[in-house]
């Protein structure tokens, strides 16, 4: 009985060893039938998605314009999200600052403050401007008033990544109109501020540049290093600027001009630092690497509205920019 007993107990054994060694080929095969199943139901939803695509083209055409611009809203979106997280991750590892960052990626990251604090600003915007949305949308069936307020209220509601590209070109040259009804009042303040100048020449200088830009034309790269000297002291210098001139100008910048002065000149000051670190990095990538995309961005944030001008026009005008910036101390 003893043998019978100890050879039993080997044979179960050598059973459980022989179970043990074949449960990872079932493992295995259980994997890949899973790995299977979900391919096959991916593959399903991508041809059901597809015709629910051309059906919505076919039937509903405006509709499927918003469909399509929302599938890439949200793909765009989490690029981005993705892209910072990236750009982020090399200036820790690399122990980089943003002004050693090549164009591209100091444009990404283009509200970074001096390179000591990653300040995503626009990002930040869009991810604020999207919370009321999610918040409406909580409660049931409330996704129908969502909706009609993104129809009724695009620019106000939705983040630049769900603009159509006729709606990109309309809220651009709204924004732009905004933007261009502070230049009187920039001008203005120039002209006052003139008159106040200790030099005769340069204040005659300044004074018929300001009259050239009321007429209508634009001054010349020369004429304007030219008074570069004004701009470093009293009373065009940004710490002596009157607080009118100062608002005037963060509205050009599409700052907000509600803040105090002390506030409002310490943000004018880094925002045209960036520009300015934007500027040599662009230089140094060459305008002939631009695509039309980035040359028109390019532009729009430096005071130019390009919707309506060609390739060749953002690019003769981004060299006068950076031949005048540059130069500037």
């Amino acid at each position: 009985p003893g043998f019978f007993l100890r050879d039993t107990d080997r044979k179960n054994r050598g059973g459980v060893g022989v179970f043990g060694r074949r449960s990872p080929v079932r493992c295995l095969s259980a994997k890949a039938g899973s790995r299977s199943v979900l391919a096959a139901l991916a593959s399903k939803a991508k041809l059901i998605n597809g015709r629910y695509e051309k059906f919505l083209e076919r039937t509903f055409p405006r509709f499927y314009v918003l469909h399509t611009t929302f599938t890439k809203g949200i793909q765009a979106l989490f690029l981005e999200v993705k892209e910072i997280r990236k750009i982020k991750s090399k200036m820790s590892c690399q122990r980089l600052s943003a002004q050693q960052l090549p164009y591209r990626e100091m444009e990404r990251l283009r509200q970074v403050r001096c390179g000591a604090r990653d300040v995503f600003r626009q990002f930040r915007r869009d991810v604020i401007k999207a919370i009321p949305i999610g918040v409406i949308a909580i409660p049931p069936f409330a996704n129908f008033l969502v909706i009609v307020l993104m129809y009724f209220f695009p620019r106000q509601l939705l983040i630049r990544y769900f603009w159509t590209p006729s709606q990109q070109v309309e809220f651009l040259d709204a924004y732009d109109a905004i933007r261009r009804d502070s230049y009187p009042d920039v001008v203005e303040s120039l002209a006052l501020a003139a008159r106040s100048l200790p030099e005769p020449q340069l204040q005659k200088r300044l004074q018929e540049l300001c009259a050239q830009v009321r007429r209508g034309s634009q001054p010349r790269v020369a004429e304007l290093y030219a008074v570069r000297s004004l701009f470093s002291g009293s009373p065009l210098g940004l710490n002596k600027l009157q607080v009118s001139h100062v608002k005037a100008l963060s509205q050009v910048l599409f700052l907000t001009p509600h803040l105090p002065a002390f506030f409002l000149r310490r943000r004018l000051r880094s925002h045209v630092l960036e520009i300015r670190h934007l500027d040599c990095a662009m230089l140094r990538l060459g305008l002939g690497q631009l695509s039309e995309e980035e040359l028109k961005a390019a532009c729009y944030l430096r005071g130019l509205n390009p919707t309506r001008l060609g390739m060749s026009e953002c690019r003769a005008w981004l060299e006068q920019w950076l031949g005048l910036s540059c130069k500037l101390q």
